[in-house]
């Protein structure tokens, strides 16, 4: 019979085949998952701050919509990178501070309003301090909210999508 010797050379072959490097990985597979936090401090160890408006993808380039999360926070509180990367950009934009990070396979994410502790060209990595959250941020329901943006060249994604576990799917075994 075919079948374990089949299975035989792919637990061979798995074993001995070098693991895929990590920085490859997609935003919500198991590496990546590994690779990325909060940019926030939240209720617990392990949970993230409350997401006070979602990301609203506009329905075409240019029209209204929401790039990005607002996460509750406080004034003064430290606002850290959720991957690791190089700062690309901290300075102001159209009157509000802002900081921007690029990371492996053309990802970059954005925070504001955060007063910057970083420069560009700086190498973070994941919970590195960028700078602390500042008050400010337009339609914000706490005391201060950070807008945490993630985008893929110009294509905006959710950055809540980093932090989510992968789905496992089991095929059929024929």
């Amino acid at each position: 019979m075919r079948s374990p010797r089949l299975l035989l050379v792919l637990v061979v072959a798995a074993l001995t085949l070098p693991a895929q490097p990590a920085a490859r990985a997609a935003p919500g597979s198991a590496v990546a998952t590994a690779l990325w936090a909060w940019p926030a401090a939240g209720a617990g160890p392990s949970a993230g701050p409350q997401v006070t408006r979602p990301f609203q993808p506009p329905p075409t380039p240019y029209a209204a919509g929401h790039r990005g999360v607002d996460l509750a926070g406080v004034p003064g509180q430290p606002v850290l990178a959720a991957g690791a990367g190089t700062v690309a950009f901290a300075g102001m934009v159209a009157g509000r501070p802002v900081v921007s990070v690029d990371h492996a396979d053309g990802l970059r994410t954005t925070y504001e309003p955060v007063q910057p502790a970083v420069a560009a060209g700086q190498q973070v990595s994941r919970g590195s301090p960028l700078g602390v959250l500042l008050a400010g941020h337009d339609g914000c329901p706490a005391a201060a909210c950070l807008h945490w943006g993630l985008r893929r060249g110009e294509t905006y994604l959710d950055p809540l999508s980093l932090l989510r576990p992968p789905r496992v799917r089991l095929l059929p075994w024929h």
